[in-house]
């Protein structure tokens, strides 16, 4: 089993939470909280993303017997979260709206290796997906904490949980195909990268990165 986010050691400091080198904005939480049908919507277009991902990378290297193994409960999962989402949406009766452009997303891939070895195209996708995974849980963390509805921040006190577990399996998984140490040198510049990305993205209440 994964471990969750409270038996994983962690900083106190929100910028080192999973390495992360930049804490989000503390507006962000009060601009979400203002498009909560915006947020709902573009959180479960995020959690449908984890999950086709997860096939993508199944389908892709599915004589990796370790990683289809490790995703194919995680497809389940984050599907499941979608569902969750969705839920929540019709409960308030709000509306899935449209799937938007995903800039944190689309900047993360375009660090990712342009024809490197097989190797260094798996680690990046693996990295890609324990960033993506890190920075949702470190968003997650803050609506837990922030947001005036009760019921919400427990609802994404359990999004964060699960998310801590997914960043690790990525890692992990890295780490079982590649060895350790170039994992931990591209882990490196994948973190000071996103803080560039982080550092110059508008702050917006309507997307969850």
């Amino acid at each position: 089993m994964a471990p969750t986010f409270a038996s994983m050691e962690l900083s106190q400091d929100t910028k080192n939470i999973l390495g992360l080198h930049l804490p989000t904005d503390p507006r962000w939480v009060n601009l979400a909280e203002k498009s909560l049908g915006e947020i709902l919507t573009d959180h479960a277009y995020c959690e449908q993303k984890a999950a086709t991902s997860c096939i993508s990378l199944i389908q892709r290297y599915s004589d990796r017997e370790k990683l289809v193994a490790e995703l194919a409960p995680v497809v389940t999962e984050e599907w499941g979260h979608f569902r969750l989402v969705l839920a929540e949406l019709q409960k308030r009766d709000l509306k899935l709206g449209k799937q938007r452009k995903d800039e944190y997303v689309n900047a993360l891939l375009d660090f990712q290796v342009k024809g490197g070895s097989p190797e260094d195209n798996l680690l990046d996708r693996l990295l890609t997906m324990a960033m993506i995974e890190a920075r949702s849980c470190e968003r997650f963390k803050r609506l837990s904490e922030r947001l005036e509805d009760e019921y919400l921040r427990s609802f994404y006190r359990r999004f964060m949980e699960s998310e801590a577990g997914h960043y690790t399996l990525f890692i992990e998984l890295a780490e079982t195909y590649i060895d350790k140490e170039k994992v931990r040198k591209r882990w490196k510049e994948w973190l000071d990268h996103e803080a560039e990305i982080m550092e110059h993205l508008v702050v917006r209440g309507d997307r969850i990165h």
